[in-house]
């Protein structure tokens, strides 16, 4: 009978080392009776405990991180009553740094040999950071998309109160969500990875653009707010602000006739911002009895309860003068 070469290669120390170090983990063997541990020097790195002395399972847990530090204790005690392999993920902290380590092996005294077991370390901090960065994504994503059903949900409610008719309702919600859409599309990464902002002008210039048939800064809307950055949530509220005032604009004031003009301008005062609203060249306004319509109650909620700002209004017989104070502590939000 002709013997059958086996397949199966044969593996000499340095063959496994290599591999070994191309897999990035370190071996450990442990002995049952003394709790001693033995590792090779990837091991010694990744606890960041003197090279080339035999420690204790002891020693070692000193450095997880408290939080993990009870759970690995009772895991590695089981690991004898276990049958078949075993893996288990926990943190160490070593100093101000916090690593992840995955710790591998075989229980029920499998493959024991002079009363030690054996298994590897691996360290999966990038895998564990790449994890918790895509499960934020995903939480800010779900939170996200809740704050624009909520929105939307809102919007809809209250504009169905001021509508006229069906056709009515569908034209201002219409308008009202395209100025969401607008200011979303402004936000942008800031660079490092320091959150997302827009630029306060563009909030005011992109959004009144379709007013304007020459376009922003040269024709009859003009804008000159300080040059500083505004965050997802400031942005979002400050485009209704600006969609409201603009559409009473539209209907009432300056933007209801050729000649009207419409001047924003902004100043700092001390950490607030004040922005300025003056129409001219409108019909002539008067102040209305109250301000109860679901227009201004919507600026005045916005700027009050959202940004901790305020909103005041003057009736000109030039027109409309609209006076906000932006909190300086809710601009970035």
């Amino acid at each position: 009978m002709t013997d059958i070469e086996s397949d199966e290669p044969e593996w000499g120390h340095d063959e496994l080392r290599r591999a070994i170090d191309a897999a990035g983990v370190s071996l450990w063997s442990w002995n049952v009776d003394t709790d001693q541990l033995v590792m090779d020097r990837r091991g010694f790195d990744l606890w960041d405990v003197p090279q080339g002395r035999a420690v204790k399972f002891e020693e070692l847990s000193e450095k997880i991180h408290p939080a993990d530090r009870d759970r690995v204790r009772a895991a590695f005690t089981a690991t004898r009553a276990l049958s078949g392999p075993y893996e288990i993920d926990f943190r160490t902290l070593l100093g101000a740094e916090v690593r992840w380590i995955s710790a591998r092996g075989q229980g029920d005294d499998a493959g024991i040999r002079k009363r030690k077991m054996t298994g590897i370390f691996l360290d999966i901090t990038g895998r564990k950071q790449a994890e918790e960065g895509h499960e934020l994504m995903a939480g800010e994503m779900s939170h996200r998309v809740k704050n624009l059903l909520a929105i939307a949900s809102g919007l809809t409610r209250l504009t169905s109160r001021s509508a006229t008719s069906a056709a009515d309702m569908a034209k201002q919600l219409i308008n009202r969500l395209t100025a969401l859409d607008r200011a979303h599309d402004l936000v942008r990464p800031l660079p490092g990875s320091h959150g997302k902002t827009a630029l306060l002008g563009d909030i005011f210039t992109v959004l009144l653009a379709p007013y304007d048939d020459d376009g922003a800064f040269t024709g009859r809307i003009r804008v000159a707010v300080p040059r500083m950055g505004v965050g997802t949530n400031t942005a979002t509220t400050l485009a209704l602000v600006v969609h409201e005032l603009a559409t009473n604009a539209v209907k009432y004031g300056a933007l209801s006739v050729k000649d009207g003009t419409l001047d924003i301008t902004g100043s700092m005062e001390d950490e607030n911002v004040r922005i300025v609203w003056t129409e001219q060249g409108g019909p002539e306004v008067g102040a209305p009895a109250e301000l109860s319509g679901y227009g201004s109650r919507l600026v005045r909620r916005a700027l009050e309860d959202q940004l901790r700002g305020a909103v005041s209004y003057e009736w000109l017989k030039s027109g409309a003068l609209v006076t906000m104070i932006l909190s300086g502590d809710r601009m970035a939000d």
